[in-house]
């Protein structure tokens, strides 16, 4: 069964880095409707550690969610932008690993940057959202941790590779956040 992508890009005004993920996991996954829903999934963890020191940072007074509307004003304020690089996707096996996904149809990445036009990064947290992202733009895939430069219509952008932030990838959420780290000090 071929599914669709269930969220809008997140695109605030002003955003100067665009992250990109593969695609969301099914919907009986999900803490919140919003990017990595899954509460297992590390990326708010990582971004609250990486900010604010804590981990906890952004996790609901329950313990089992993330406080979105929270999410989303942090997100703003600091011009960061979310969606993925897969916009139709069939499950071969009933997961969210990347390796059980079969690409339908990808995001237009282009099309997203000129609805950016401060974006100066882009951040792709895993291989699959790596490798089509740099097919895409034309250029080499960065290895985790690193940028490669693209030129995209008069703009020089980075494109970074971020480790997975899967709990399946086996590095700890503080090791991950030393990688996010960098890219997130290039904010302005």
């Amino acid at each position: 069964m071929i599914e669709s992508h269930p969220f809008e890009p997140f695109l605030p005004e002003g955003a100067q880095m665009l992250m990109l993920g593969t695609f969301p996991p099914a919907e009986k996954r999900w803490s919140m409707p919003f990017y990595y829903p899954n509460f297992t999934n590390d990326m708010w963890c990582i971004v609250g550690y990486c900010f604010f020191g804590d981990k906890q940072h952004f996790v609901a007074d329950d313990g089992k969610h993330y406080r979105l509307d929270d999410l989303k004003r942090f997100l703003t304020a600091r011009g960061i932008a979310l969606y993925d690089t897969c916009t139709q996707i069939i499950r071969t096996k009933n997961t969210a690993s990347d390796k059980d996904l079969q690409v339908v149809e990808q995001t237009d990445i282009k099309v997203m940057l000129r609805h950016l036009p401060q974006c100066r990064t882009i951040v792709t947290a895993g291989q699959l959202a790596t490798t089509l992202c740099a097919q895409q733009m034309g250029v080499e895939e960065p290895k985790v941790g690193t940028f490669v430069p693209v030129d995209f219509e008069g703009r020089t952008l980075r494109l970074y590779r971020m480790p997975s932030s899967s709990r399946a990838y086996p590095m700890a959420i503080e090791k991950k956040a030393a990688f996010y780290q960098k890219v997130f000090d290039t904010l302005l």
